[in-house]
C-alpha cells in the first residue's frame, strides 16, 4: 500500500460557520499520518495531558466562545471542563476530545477588522511558526487582525493555494484555513 493510500474514509460533512453552510467535506485517513497531496491535513485529536501546539489556540477559542480558561498551552482540568462544557452546548458528544467535530463547532471566522481571542488564536498559530525562536520577530499576538495579521493570512493562503486549489486567497480565516493551521500544515 502507498503512503498516500487511504486507509479509510469517513462520511462527508457539512461544515457550518455562523449558521451558514461553509461546503462539504470528506476527512481522510492515511497511513503513517501521511497527507494526500492536495488535500488538507485532518484536524488533530487534543486532550487532557496535552501541551503545547495547538492547545493555546483551543483556549483562544474557548474563550472567544465564552469560556473562562488561562491561555497557556497546558490541556489541563480547567481545560477540560470548558471543553466538555462546550461540547455540551453544542449537542457534540462529551468527551473532552478536541477532534474534527469539536473544532468545526469551535472556530469563528475572522478577517480584516475582528478583534478578540479568536484572532488571538490565528496569531498564536503564526507565533508557531516563528522559527527565530524570538517572538519580538513574529506577528504579535495582541488580539487585533491589522494589515499585518492579515498579510500573514493571505501568504499563508497563497503557499497552500499552490497544492490546494480550491484554498481561496481571501484574507478571511474561515474553516479551511483554521484546519490548515490548526493541523499544523507549513510549520517545520
Amino acid at each position: 500500500m502507498s503512503q498516500h493510500e487511504p486507509l479509510t474514509r469517513l462520511r462527508p460533512e457539512r461544515m457550518v460557520d455562523r449558521g451558514r453552510s461553509a461546503g462539504t467535506a470528506s476527512i481522510v485517513i492515511l497511513r503513517e499520518g501521511a497527507v494526500m497531496p492536495g488535500s488538507l491535513s485532518p484536524w488533530p485529536l487534543v486532550r487532557a495531558g496535552d501541551q503545547g501546539h495547538p492547545v493555546r489556540t483551543l483556549q483562544d477559542l474557548l474563550r472567544a466562545r465564552g469560556h473562562s480558561v488561562a491561555v497557556d498551552g497546558i490541556f489541563g482540568p480547567l481545560t477540560n471542563a470548558a471543553v466538555r462544557a462546550f461540547q455540551q452546548t453544542k449537542a457534540l458528544g462529551v468527551d473532552g476530545i478536541v477532534g474534527p467535530h469539536t473544532w468545526g463547532a469551535l472556530i469563528i471566522a475572522v478577517r480584516q477588522g475582528s478583534s478578540g481571542d479568536a484572532v488571538r488564536g490565528v496569531q498564536e498559530e503564526f507565533q508557531f511558526r516563528n522559527l527565530s525562536g524570538d517572538p519580538s520577530k513574529g506577528l504579535a499576538v495582541d488580539g487585533i487582525f491589522g494589515p499585518k495579521t492579515d498579510a500573514a493570512v493571505r501568504g499563508f493562503q497563497q503557499a497552500l493555494h499552490a497544492d490546494i486549489p480550491t484554498v481561496t486567497v481571501d484574507g478571511i480565516v474561515g474553516p479551511m484555513t483554521w484546519q490548515a493551521l490548526i493541523s499544523g500544515m507549513l510549520s517545520f
